[in-house]
């Protein structure tokens, strides 16, 4: 699990096809102090098992589901990716609950100065409009981020200075392909909800729209 709080950005060192996917060398642009060999770093949002820790240097599998899913099959070589570490219980949870299992890939629409923070408007597949929500949270590229405003398969986000220096998103132009993963307690409520009364636990519980709606769920 992670918090969408980016600890900074590493780098691509190498790649190269291995089993049907790709193995990334991979170097951290901070410490990885105390490594445990198969730990979860999130690369650019995504959740990888690294292995062959040495200083801050890892290498990490990705398989082809995660390359269909995200943009880490066409990162080059020397480029930049945010990256964020396991969360552990005595960390300060900053962002929100992050997976690190993208759902899909969105594009960058639209980017427009306002004032010291930056505006970005992101389209995202259909399927997946009605999990973004406004005041909500989304990851972008493993960045926990506020939705400003949402519909119609776009959403618009506005980054703060400090956000745009220490990650990727600064380099972020209309065109860009990011990874997006929605809030996963949306995904939750909709599954329970459409379960519905063939399962007989649900059937029994006091958990429905109705109950949501009137404690402020939806």
């Amino acid at each position: 699990m992670f918090t969408g709080i980016v600890a900074g950005m590493g780098r691509l060192v190498g790649k190269r096809a291995h089993g049907g996917g790709v193995t990334f060398d991979l170097e951290a642009g901070f410490d990885l102090d105390d490594p445990r060999e198969g730990e979860s770093i999130a690369c650019n949002g995504v959740c990888l098992t690294a292995y062959n820790i040495k200083g801050r240097r890892f290498f990490c599998d990705v398989s082809p589901e995660t390359l269909s899913r995200s943009n880490l099959g066409r990162l080059a070589v020397g480029q930049q990716m945010n990256m964020e570490r396991a969360l552990r219980p005595s960390d300060r949870f900053g962002g929100h609950i992050v997976s690190g299992h993208i759902d899909c890939e969105g594009v960058v629409s639209r980017r427009e100065a306002e004032g010291d923070y930056t505006l970005f408007t992101f389209t995202l597949p259909g399927e997946y409009d009605k999990y973004v929500v406004a005041k909500g949270s989304v990851a972008i590229d493993g960045v926990s981020l506020t939705v400003n405003t949402c519909g119609g398969g776009t959403f618009a986000v506005s980054i703060i200075p400090h956000t745009l220096r220490v990650t990727t998103l600064g380099e972020l132009r209309p065109g860009s392909r990011v990874n997006i993963e929605v809030d996963i307690i949306g995904k939750y409520v909709e599954r329970l909800l459409g379960m519905g009364a063939s399962s007989p636990d649900v059937s029994r519980s006091a958990v429905d729209a109705g109950f949501l709606a009137r404690h402020g769920y939806l």
